[in-house]
């Protein structure tokens, strides 16, 4: 009989053992079905997604009787001394269904053999998991197999999670394609060097053929593509944008056949378009050669970006010519040089003749066309006094002999002037608007030194202008586009080092009461150096208001008390910076449109400035200034319009773009601007700013005479500007440095 005992006592252990291993096996498999981390402790009873408040049965696996599974996760990991499955704990019997999971055909888990730790010898179906290679799909359904929080495992996910190249990066290329991106994947280990000459360029194009499996951009089965054919009719008129065509080569596709052939022209096809794009987004010289007067801050688009968009266009052209400005006056410039090239445009206009100059009463066929260009009312061709009237008063403004009669010089002045070569003096404006920013902005400031104006736009048209005074020949004002942040009322002039060097003390050395006569202060700096003010009142040289737009070359705009220069036509007189015709009107003008609540009229700026003390009005929203030079542009009117080259840019541009230098011409260069003309004097510590008479007039002690002992090499500054202009009122009109 004890025998017996024992080999009951076996039996009913082997039968619990088979009845806890199996739910383990299940519980198992759907673990490693739904990617579960079960090197973690596992969370008691996952409920199945169509059953969320059962735990799994032994009938789920097929057993015959309806009992729970242990419910302990521990059981997991002491498999060998299970504990019996209560039944008064089991809930009512669930049948088998079509979703549950089989004990013949497990769900494979492919984490499970290295976190669940071996199941008992009399329990062989937990081991089947580990040894069943490929289950039918049919029988692990999502809705059993996986918590509620896992994604559906499918057998492929885990490769896919440990080799992602598996997935394509590009759609399947034909045999041809197949060839020439293997070529391009060959050329890219360091070949590029013989067509993209810069580094950064190699490797900004290396990457984005990476990106795209080194599979062509232009060609498609060996051939151009609709994408390529669109950017090569592009590239051979970009004549119409002022560019030349042979700056931008294409490879003759048609001629070549062999993939490593066709691999070089995709890449330089690139390194065209990229070049294209560069030149029509900031000039295809950069403006640093011409120049050091100018200064722009806009960006050359990346090579990247550029491919990028020559990928996502739906419209090859569009794209290519976004690069290039869309601003009115070169868009303007753009039509009138078609019309040039086609011989049909009035930038010739129909010149006054010359001859014998009519007297009052006398009739002249040239009547007619002079009353036209002076704007003077009239039928008939009789030389009347009106005529004659206007004819003084042009005369007058643009510096002629006055005399009322038509003369040679007088007719060379009202014709205008009329360049050698329009075509190139259109090119070189077009080339100076592809430096500015491309969008101006709703509201913005254009100035046109050449054309000595200055404009206000506002919603794509002029609200006021006026006429302006900029810089000499010798001190040109700059080109270039800043924000004007705000306006002073009564301003106080900080006299530049230039003009310290170059003028006041040359003259300090012939009249040392002369800065003491002009009303300017001298002081010292925190650093040392010499510090000249002219404070508030009717005789500062920036007048009563100043507009200000902070920049590298200290210009800014200003009232004057030189009023007659604005009667003159051409009004090249200061030192750089841009006086302003009408300040108080130009600062209501400005005002109404960043502070429009605000009641800044003329009447209530003029009142500001009769209180006296300076002043600043801030602007909310800053204003693009944008000084330009425009020899060549459209009026209002629709007519091509030309002024002299006064500074001389013109002459640069041209010989750059026709000469050796063009080459490189695209390449920025720094300029060192002449250190004597930046110097700022400085003082010795303890040196007495004043001694012995006014402004140390004694000739020996004090302030000047250490100055002019150390600085007695200056050349005294020539007499410049109007034969009428005395010294005195150039030497205060501006605060330009160079």
């Amino acid at each position: 009989m004890p025998g017996v005992r024992i080999e009951r006592l076996l039996a009913s252990t082997a039968i619990a053992l088979v009845a806890a291993a199996a739910p383990l096996s299940a519980r198992a498999a759907q673990d490693g079905a739904a990617g579960a981390n079960l090197a973690a402790p596992v969370v008691a009873n996952p409920q199945p997604l169509d059953s969320p408040d059962l735990p799994p049965t032994v009938g789920s696996i097929g057993a015959a009787a309806p009992h729970a599974a242990p419910p302990a996760p521990a059981a997991a990991e002491k498999p060998a001394t299970p504990a019996p499955a209560p039944a008064a704990a089991s809930p009512a019997p669930v049948q088998p269904s079509e979703a549950a999971v089989k004990l013949e055909a497990p769900v494979p888990a492919p984490a499970a053999p290295a976190t669940i730790a071996t199941p008992a010898p009399a329990s062989p179906p937990a081991a089947a998991p580990a040894t069943v290679a490929t289950p039918a799909p049919a029988e692990a359904p999502p809705a059993t197999a996986a918590p509620a929080t896992a994604a559906t495992p499918t057998p492929a996910a885990p490769a896919t999670a440990s080799a992602p190249a598996a997935e394509p990066a590009a759609p399947t290329l034909s045999a041809a394609d197949q060839a020439i991106v293997d070529q391009l994947h060959n050329l890219s280990s360091g070949k590029f060097d013989r067509i993209v000459g810069n580094r950064k360029d190699r490797t900004i194009i290396d990457a984005f053929y990476s990106g795209r499996d080194y599979a062509p951009l232009w060609l498609t089965d060996g051939k151009l593509n609709d994408r390529a054919k669109a950017a090569i009719a592009y590239l051979s008129h970009v004549d119409r944008d002022g560019l030349d065509p042979a700056d931008y080569p294409v490879p003759n596709f048609a001629a070549m056949s062999d993939p490593a052939e066709l691999a070089e022209a995709e890449l330089k096809l690139d390194m065209t378009v990229i070049t294209y794009a560069h030149h029509a987004a900031v000039g295809r010289v950069h403006w640093s050669r011409v120049s050091p007067d100018i200064l722009y801050t806009e960006k050359a688009p990346e090579p990247a970006d550029v491919l990028a968009a020559m990928v996502e266009a739906k419209d090859l052209t569009v794209a290519l010519d976004a690069y290039e400005p869309r601003t009115p006056g070169y868009l303007a410039l753009k039509a009138k040089l078609a019309e040039l090239r086609a011989g049909r445009s009035e930038a010739e206009k129909t010149p006054i003749a010359k001859g014998a100059a009519p007297k009052i009463g006398a009739a002249d066929d040239r009547v007619p066309l002079l009353r036209e260009r002076l704007g003077v009312a009239g039928d008939g061709n009789v030389y009347d006094k009106a005529l004659a009237d206007a004819v003084k008063k042009y005369q007058q403004a643009h510096q002629l002999g006055v005399t009322g009669t038509l003369t040679p010089q007088t007719i060379d002045a009202i014709n205008g002037p009329k360049p050698d070569k329009p075509i190139d003096t259109i090119l070189a404006n077009m080339e100076r608007w592809r430096w500015m920013p491309h969008d101006l902005g709703n509201t913005y400031v254009i100035v046109n030194l050449a054309a000595f104006t200055l404009r206000v736009m506002h919603d794509g048209k002029p609200v006021w202008t006026t006429r302006i005074v900029d810089g000499k020949p010798e001190m040109p004002s700059p080109i270039m586009s800043a924000e004007m942040k705000y306006i002073t009322i009564n301003p106080t002039w900080n006299v530049p080092p230039s003009i310290v060097n170059h003028e006041y003390l040359p003259a300090l050395q012939s009249d040392p009461t002369v800065l003491d006569r002009m009303g300017l202060k001298v002081g010292k700096n925190p650093d040392g150096t010499v510090h000249i003010w002219q404070p508030p009142g009717d005789h500062n040289a920036l007048g009563r208001i100043r507009f200000n737009f902070p920049n590298k070359f200290l210009v800014y705009q200003h009232d004057t008390p030189d009023k007659y220069l604005f009667a003159y036509d051409k009004r090249a007189y200061s030192h750089g910076c841009m006086r302003v015709q009408d300040p108080p009107k130009y600062a209501e003008v400005l005002l109404s449109l960043v502070r429009p609540n605000d009641g800044y009229t003329i009447e209530r700026i003029n009142k500001m400035i009769a209180q006296g003390g300076e002043q600043d009005i801030q602007l909310p929203t800053y204003i693009p200034v944008n000084l330009t030079y425009q020899t060549a542009f459209v009026d209002d009117d629709g007519k091509l319009q030309f002024r002299d080259d006064v500074y001389g840019r013109d002459r640069q541009l041209l010989a750059i773009l026709k000469g050796d230098e063009r080459k490189v011409a695209d390449v920025p260069v720094e300029r060192h601007e002449n250190a004597v003309r930046r110097e700022a004097l400085s003082i010795p510590d303890g040196t007495p700013l004043f001694g012995g008479g006014r402004f140390g007039a004694d000739g020996g002690s004090g302030f000047f005479s250490h100055l002019f002992g150390s600085y007695n090499t200056v050349p005294p500054a020539p007499v410049r500007g109007h034969a009428a202009t005395p010294q005195r009122r150039e030497t205060r009109n501006s605060t330009y440095q160079r």
